[in-house]
C-alpha cells in the first residue's frame, strides 16, 4: 500500500505521479490523504476567527477542485486507489493515518504553503512511522523505477535498515552504486552487496567521491553530477540532537537534493 499526501500545491502532479509509478512498479495500491489545514488564525478572539474561517472556506474550495482534477486522472489510471478527507494538523493526521501502509510519498515543501514545513513534518514521520518514506522535490516529474540508484552507505543500522526495506524495489533498478564518502563504520559496503546479492542485485561499490566539505555536500554534487533515478539515505545515522547541533546529512539532502530521497529509520 502506497500512501500519499495530495494538497492543492502545484507540485501535486509530480508527487501523485511518483506514487503512481512506484505502485505500478510494485503492484500494489495507492490511498491518497486530500488534508485541509485548519489555519492558525482561528481562535476564540472574534475578529481572527472570523478572518480564520474565511481562509478555511477558501481552502476547502480549492481543495474540493484540487479533489475533482487528481480523481478524474486517477480514474483513467491501472492502479487500485482509495481516497480519504481530512482537516486537521498535517503531521498529526499522517501518523495516525500510515499505520497501515508500507511506503509513503510525501513533498519536500509544499511551494504555496510557506507555513507548512514538510522537511520537519518528513524528518519527524521517518523516526516513527517504521516504513520507508519516498521524499519528492518539487522539480521531479516522475519516478523511474527501473533506473540507476545511489546508495549511500556509511555502515549504520539506520542504512542498513533501509537497504534491507526497500531491497524490493532495488532488484526493478538496472543498477545499484553504493557509494561509500568520508569515514564510516559498523558494517561494511562490501556486506551490503553481499546481501543484495543474495536477493538478485548486483551492486557496484565506489569510494572514489572526494570528501569536499562535508558529506553532504559531497553527496549533493554526486547527485547533481549521476542523477540516479533516487537517493537511498538512512535518516539520521547520529543521535537526533547531534544532527541538530551539525546539521546532518538527513536534513541537508531533504532541503537540496534534486532526486527523490528513499529513506528509513
Amino acid at each position: 500500500r502506497v500512501f500519499v499526501v495530495l494538497d492543492h500545491d502545484h507540485g501535486v502532479a509530480e508527487v501523485a505521479q511518483a506514487a503512481l509509478d512506484l505502485a505500478r512498479a510494485l503492484s500494489g495500491h495507492v490511498t491518497c490523504l486530500d488534508i485541509v489545514e485548519i489555519p492558525a488564525l482561528i481562535s476564540t478572539e472574534y475578529m481572527t476567527a472570523d478572518a480564520g474561517v474565511a481562509l478555511l472556506e477558501d481552502d476547502l474550495g480549492r481543495e474540493t477542485e484540487n479533489r475533482s482534477r487528481i480523481k478524474a486522472r486517477l480514474a483513467v489510471e491501472d492502479i487500485p486507489w482509495d481516497w480519504k478527507n481530512a482537516t486537521g494538523d498535517i503531521a498529526r493526521l499522517l501518523e495516525a493515518e500510515t499505520g497501515l501502509s508500507d511506503v509513503i510519498v510525501l513533498n519536500t515543501e509544499f511551494v504555496e504553503r510557506e507555513s507548512i514545513n514538510m522537511r520537519t513534518i518528513v524528518s519527524d514521520l521517518v523516526m516513527r512511522a517504521g516504513k520507508p518514506i519516498l521524499a519528492v522535490p518539487q522539480e521531479t516529474r516522475s519516478l523511474d523505477v527501473g533506473g540507476h540508484v545511489l546508495i549511500a552507505w556509511n555502515g549504520v543500522p539506520a542504512i542498513s535498515e533501509t537497504v534491507r526495506a526497500v531491497t524490493p524495489l532495488l532488484a526493478l533498478a538496472e543498477g545499484v552504486t553504493i557509494v561509500e564518502i568520508g569515514n564510516t563504520g559498523g558494517q561494511s559496503a562490501e556486506e551490503a552487496a553481499a546481501y543484495l546479492s543474495r536477493h538478485g542485485i548486483h551492486a557496484r561499490i565506489d569510494r572514489s567521491v572526494p570528501l569536499v566539505s562535508t558529506v553532504s555536500d559531497a553527496l549533493l554534487a554526486v547527485c547533481r553530477d549521476r542523477l540516479p533515478a533516487y537517493c537511498v539515505i538512512g535518516a539520521y545515522g547520529h543521535s537526533r540532537l547531534r544532527e541538530r547541533l551539525i546539521g546532518g546529512v538527513t536534513r541537508r539532502m531533504l532541503a537540496d537534493s534534486p532526486v527523490p530521497l528513499l529513506l528509513a529509520h
